[in-house]
């Protein structure tokens, strides 16, 4: 089990700390004798417009209008421009460069294990935990699901999944076939998990990381056909169908809540991951998904918890994804904070504001994101953006929120301070560097692992030799085009018990492949195989209403190379290389499978 610290408190966080005791002593006579239960929803790449009270008049979202409306709605909320650094961000309360966290792919998005969780928190105060869907911040354990908090997992760990519809899913570490929609399939469990703890009299937190919009574009059809029949382009029909089959997912979420007469006594809160993935309608704002600038940023955030929370409530304070976690402590009243330093502070202070003066509780901050080496500073009233090659640029987003006009050139004082500010914070966050962290081998909890062929380097080089079946190595992509023997594949690992393993790979073959001879090395012990099966399937069919970039889905066959006698502990490269090879190319591989053999 992992240790969980108490919190520790450098200077700079006194006055988040400060905010959340006195935040404590309004909510001393509001926390129900029972402690609240959570229900936490992110959706994948709906953005800011992608709801009806934003000024959308094409998307129809009754329960996200309604969640906003009998609760509070921050208008000014901000997360990272992609999917992984939010999640990182939003789970501990730490900006994602603390964490490990800063990509989506090839371990870029793994979170550290020494990372305290949300879950882990709430755990720690006698909360049931389970998590539905996405989870996108390391697949193999302790970076699983199960290893950062969550009693129960259902969803998949990857960045993005293939088939929306009649879909292998995971539980707990074994893969089952679902049935159904994936989001009406994830509802289910989490409604299903809901019902069991409150049979049990036991609060709980549920984490709903649903997967879409996130492509592939899959949707039920009765969806499709409403906003299809709309003629709008064909990525905005599928992106406003999804929404609002997440909408409807949500209602019943909400009625089984009701159901089990818990309304009164569960924290409820929505926002999504980053801004909308294609153009399409984003309020006016400058950018998307992947952008530093408003609209890849600023997404919607409702939060309900009756008779504590007041109905109607708009915040203009900016906010952002690292002050979840110390909002969610405070309204659920836990005894603690059982984590690492925060970058985030409680909202609650902005929720009740007419209680006291909220320039003195709430003083002014400054938010900062970073994507691909560009970052940007985003204060109340000043947003700075890092352009490039064309240097920093500013705007004036209380007067131009659509960020039209560069004031940098009138504002040079007000654009190096927050310069300023980002390259210390930059400094700060980012002190223990890039490199992908390495995936665990042999632990005890879990005592087999699989690396996907994503979390691979290539060498020499992409297309050299050896290739991914996509071009950057995306989540569920594979290695093909393997034409040179000199060429390899190798996964960064973490060995933390020596012994025996056995090991296998999953492999596509087509006649001229059979014959290969493949070997698996790690810390100096070699294992081989020669492939003896032809095993070429056809793409699993995908019912896409429009063509993907994605990768398909096949049926791979798992082969047995042999057996590693492991003596050392620490970090390796393990490699796979192609000894030989009858024909043009080796097997495809898509993954390689490690157990630990424990007598």
């Amino acid at each position: 089990m992992k240790y969980v610290p108490s919190i520790l408190i450098k200077p700079k966080l006194m006055c988040a700390c400060l905010t959340l005791i006195v935040g404590s002593l309004f909510f001393a006579n509001a926390v129900f004798a029972k402690s609240p239960n959570v229900l936490l929803i992110i959706t994948d790449d709906q953005g800011f417009g992608d709801v009806a009270s934003h000024g959308n008049s094409e998307i129809q979202t009754p329960v996200h209008d309604r969640l906003a409306s009998e609760g509070v709605r921050f208008d000014r909320y901000y997360v990272s421009p992609v999917c992984a650094p939010t999640r990182a961000a939003l789970l501990t309360g730490r900006y994602h460069p603390r964490t490990g966290v800063h990509g989506v792919t090839r371990g870029h998005e793994v979170m550290r294990d020494d990372e305290v969780t949300i879950a882990e928190v709430l755990k720690a105060n006698g909360y049931s935990t389970g998590a539905f869907g996405k989870w996108h911040n390391g697949e193999s354990y302790p970076h699983h699901p199960n290893g950062q908090g969550f009693d129960e997992f259902i969803g998949f760990c990857a960045g993005h999944w293939n088939n929306y519809f009649d879909t292998p899913l995971e539980r707990n570490g074994e893969v089952f076939q679902s049935e159904g929609f994936i989001i009406d399939t994830l509802t289910d469990y989490a409604i299903d998990w809901i019902q069991k703890q409150n049979e049990a009299n036991q609060p709980w937190f549920c984490y709903l990381p649903y997967n879409t919009p996130h492509t592939p574009w899959q949707v039920p059809e009765k969806y499709w056909k409403k906003y299809q029949g709309k003629g709008l382009e064909p990525t905005t029909a599928c992106a406003y169908a999804m929404v609002e089959n997440i909408d409807f997912n949500m209602g019943r979420l909400l009625a089984s809540i009701d159901e089990m007469q818990q309304r009164e006594n569960t924290i409820v809160v929505f926002m999504t991951d980053n801004g909308a993935n294609t153009d399409r309608f984003n309020a006016g704002m400058r950018g998307r998904k992947g952008s530093n600038h408003e609209g890849g940023t600023r997404v919607p955030l409702f939060i309900r918890y009756p008779n504590v929370i007041p109905e109607g409530l708009k915040v203009k304070e900016i906010s952002a994804h690292i002050d979840i976690l110390p909002t969610l402590v405070e309204l659920t009243g836990s005894n603690s904070i059982p984590t690492k330093p925060l970058d985030g502070k409680s909202l609650v202070p902005l929720i009740h504001k007419q209680t006291w003066s909220v320039d003195k509780i709430w003083p002014e901050r400054t938010l900062f994101t970073v994507w691909k080496g560009k970052g940007a500073a985003r204060t109340q009233k000043w947003r700075a953006v890092d352009g490039g090659k064309s240097g920093w640029i500013l705007f004036d987003m209380q007067n131009d929120p659509g960020e039209t006009k560069n004031v940098a050139e009138k504002n040079s004082q007000v654009l190096n301070e927050l310069v300023k500010s980002y390259e210390q914070w930059w400094a700060e966050v980012s002190t223990e560097g890039f490199d992908p962290i390495p995936t665990v081998i042999g632990h005890s909890d879990r005592p087999e692992t699989l690396l996907s062929a994503h979390y691979a380097y290539l060498e020499p080089a992409q297309g050299q030799g050896i290739s991914y079946q996509g071009a950057n190595g995306w989540a569920n992509d594979y290695v093909t085009n393997w034409t040179s023997a000199e060429a390899y594949a190798q996964w960064p690992v973490e060995v933390v018990n020596p012994g025996q393993y056995e090991v296998s790979i999953d492999y596509i073959a087509d006649e001229e492949a059979v014959g290969s001879v493949l070997q698996v090395e790690l810390a100096g012990q070699k294992a081989f195989v020669k492939v003896k099966d032809v095993h070429n399937p056809p793409v699993i069919p995908s019912p896409d209403r429009i063509p993907r970039k994605e990768v398909y889905a096949k049926e791979w066959n798992r082969l047995i190379v042999g057996m590693l006698n492991v003596e050392q502990t620490g970090t390796f490269d393990l490699r796979l290389k192609g000894l030989s090879k009858p024909g043009k190319q080796f097997p495809e591989i898509k993954t390689i499978i490690l157990r630990r053999i424990i007598d």
